[in-house]
């Protein structure tokens, strides 16, 4: 779970960012760096509940969005705009790592378990 507290955070990231930046471009790109930001950080938190869990996916579609909407600002790209891209990558980096990438797969588990058991069995 360890990749939605990062989404999380690169959420509320993209919720200041427009703050920190200043204005480039159009309002509709302006607000979408907050309204993103909200989104991500609302399916981050989604991930955390087992029905939804496959929302950190969803959080790919606005990553792609923030790619594409940095990528085609123009040439030299403004900082706001490199905002957008290097965060819209690491987003989709975390975004296709599993809920439980940080546990033991099951069947590890079960060797592991039926190890410790016969460790405990020789030592009495």
């Amino acid at each position: 779970m360890w990749a939605r507290v990062v989404e999380i955070m690169l959420g509320f990231w993209l919720m200041v960012s427009p703050l920190i930046f200043g204005s480039t471009g159009s309002r509709l790109r302006m607000a979408s760096d907050p309204i993103f930001g909200i989104f991500i950080a609302a399916f981050g938190f989604l991930s955390f509940w087992r029905r939804t869990g496959w929302a950190h996916f969803l959080t790919l579609a606005a990553a792609v969005w923030l790619i594409l909407s940095g990528y085609f600002t123009g040439y030299p790209a403004p900082p706001a705009a490199q905002n957008r891209i290097i965060t819209g990558l690491i987003l989709a980096m975390f975004a296709i790592v599993p809920n439980y990438a940080d546990e033991m797969p099951e069947d590890w588990h079960h060797f592991y378990v039926s190890k410790s058991r016969r460790t405990t069995e020789i030592k009495r």
